[in-house]
C-alpha cells in the first residue's frame, strides 16, 4: 500500500547497515532489475514466501542446488538426522564415502574427487592442480563465464582474439589477470590463436555458460576444446557447478558425450547445503595432498549435513527423474517463447534441460557479446512486473532460470500467463 513500509524495506535498510550493499552475494541485491531485494522467509517445493507474507513461484531455486524444489521432505529429514549425530566432526565419515562413490559414479570422465565447501574454493584448486601437473602458468578462460571469484580468474578481456587478462574487479593484482588468456566462446579460431600464443595449462570451460545466460556450445566447439588440449598438452577443465548432475545424470560431459581431463561440481552436488567438489582420473588426483604433493585442505569439507542432503538428492535423480525436468524446462521455454510472439515482444529463449534463459533480443545469443546486447532495461521491467504478479524470476539479464522436479504444469501455465500479462504491460 501507498505510504506503507513492507518488512522486507525494514530488513533492508538495517542490511545497509551491517552488510556491504545490505546483502551478501551482488546478484542478490535486484540492482540491475531496478529494484530493492526481497527478503525470503520460506519456501516449500516450488514456492517461496516473503517476510510480507507474499507467495512466489520460484524460478531461481537457490540459483541452482535445489533440483528437488524447496524444503523436500526426504532433504530436510536426512539433514535433520545427520544434524543429531553431530554438524561436524573434522574427522572422516561414511557419508563422504558414499556421496564420493555416488559422483564417481555419476560422472564418466571422474574416477576420484576431493571435496571443498564452494564451487570457488573447487575452481580455485582444480587450477593449482593443472598448473602443477603441466608445469605451466597460464589458464584460457572465455569472456563473460563466471568461475567464482578467484583473484586470477576475476579478469576481463584486453583488445584482440586472444589476449592476457586484465584486473576485472579493484584487488585483482595485474600479475594475477595476466595469467588468465580471454577469448570468445564458441569462437574456435580464438582458440586455436590463443592455444598457438601462449603454453596453457588448462582451458576452463563451462560446457554450457549459465553466467552470461544460458549459451549452449555450438556444434563441435567442445570436441575442438578436447583436441586442442590433447594436442598441446593443457588440462581440458569443465566447470560443471552449474550443469553437473543437473543437464544430465552424468552433466554436460554426459551430455555431449566429450570428456575433460578435470571437472569441478556444484549446487545439487550439495543438495542445497555448502558444497562442492572437483575430480578426474585417478593419477592427476593423487597428485593431491596428502597423497601427493599439491597442497589443499578444507575444516568443512564433506561435512555430514551437506552430504546427507547431497545423498537424500542423488538417490532421487534417476532417468524418469531428468526427463520430466527437460519436459518442464521446454513447456515453460515454449510458453514464454508464445507470450513474447503474442505481444510482438522480441525474445530468444534458450535451453538445455534443466536451464532456460529468456534474452530480450531478436537474434540468437552465441557468446557474451551477444547477450550483452539484449535489452537489459526491458528485461528489468518485465522482472519487476513479473514479481508484482507472483513470480521469482533470477534478478539478471545474464543469469540462468532453473527448474525443478517441483514444479507442476500449473506453475508453468500460471508462469506463463504472469509472462503473457508483463509483456503486455510493456507494451
Amino acid at each position: 500500500m501507498s505510504g506503507t513500509t513492507t518488512r522486507s524495506a525494514e530488513l533492508y535498510a538495517r542490511a545497509l547497515r551491517v552488510l556491504p550493499g545490505g546483502v551478501n552475494s551482488p546478484v542478490r541485491a535486484m540492482r540491475s532489475i531496478g529494484r530493492e531485494p526481497l527478503f525470503i522467509a520460506s519456501g516449500s517445493g516450488s514456492r517461496i514466501r516473503d517476510v510480507d507474507g507474499r507467495e512466489y513461484i520460484d524460478w531461481v531455486g537457490s540459483w541452482g542446488p535445489l533440483i528437488l524444489g524447496h524444503a523436500d521432505p526426504e532433504v530436510v529429514a536426512a539433514v535433520s538426522a545427520a544434524a543429531q549425530r553431530g554438524t561436524s566432526f573434522g574427522a572422516p565419515t561414511e557419508s563422504e564415502v558414499l556421496l564420493a562413490e555416488e559422483i564417481v559414479e555419476r560422472l564418466p570422465s571422474v574416477e576420484m574427487v576431493r571435496m571443498t565447501s564452494s564451487g570457488t574454493e573447487a575452481t580455485m584448486s582444480v587450477l593449482r592442480l593443472a598448473r602443477a601437473v603441466t608445469g605451466r602458468e597460464r589458464i584460457l578462460k572465455f569472456s563473460g563465464a563466471y568461475h567464482g571469484h578467484v583473484d586470477g580468474l576475476l579478469a576481463e578481456a584486453g583488445s584482440g582474439l586472444a589476449t592476457q587478462g586484465i584486473p576485472a574487479s579493484p584487488g585483482v593484482s595485474e600479475s594475477a589477470a595476466a595469467a588468465t588468456v580471454i577469448v570468445p566462446w564458441n569462437d574456435p579460431e580464438a582458440v586455436r590463436a590463443a592455444c598457438d600464443a601462449h603454453p596453457l595449462a588448462a582451458i576452463l570451460a563451462e560446457p554450457v555458460p549459465a553466467n552470461m545466460g544460458v549459451v549452449p556450445p555450438l556444434a563441435g566447439f567442445l570436441e575442438l576444446l578436447r583436441e586442442l588440449a590433447t594436442s598441446t598438452g593443457a588440462l581440458l577443465v569443465f566447470d560443471e557447478v552449474i550443469t553437473g548432475l543437473r543437464v544430465a545424470r552424468g552433466g554436460a560431459q554426459e551430455l555431449y558425450q566429450v570428456m575433460p581431463d578435470l571437472t569441478v561440481i556444484g549446487k545439487v552436488a550439495g543438495g542445497g547445503l555448502p558444497a562442492a567438489a572437483y575430480g578426474g582420473r585417478r593419477e592427476l588426483l593423487e597428485r593431491i595432498a596428502p597423497a601427493g604433493d599439491v597442497y589443499q585442505a578444507g575444516t568443512l569439507a564433506g561435512n555430514p549435513l551437506a552430504t546427507a542432503a547431497a545423498l537424500a538428492t542423488l538417490r532421487r535423480l534417476d532417468a524418469a527423474a531428468y526427463a520430466r525436468l527437460a519436459a518442464v524446462t521446454e513447456r515453460l521455454a515454449a510458453g514464454l517463447r508464445e507470450a513474447a510472439a503474442s505481444a510482438g515482444r522480441g525474445l530468444q529463449v534458450q535451453t538445455v534441460p534443466g536451464l532456460l534463459t529468456p534474452f530480450f533480443r531478436l537474434e540468437s545469443v552465441r557468446d557474451f557479446g551477444d547477450a550483452a546486447r539484449s535489452d537489459q532495461d526491458a528485461y528489468g521491467a518485465w522482472c519487476r512486473a513479473l514479481l508484482e504478479r507472483g513470480v521469482y524470476p533470477p534478478a539478471s539479464q545474464f543469469e540462468a532460470w532453473f527448474p525443478s522436479l517441483a514444479h507442476s504444469d500449473e506453475d508453468v501455465e500460471l508462469t506463463v500467463q504472469a509472462a503473457a500479462d508483463a509483456f503486455a504491460e510493456l507494451t
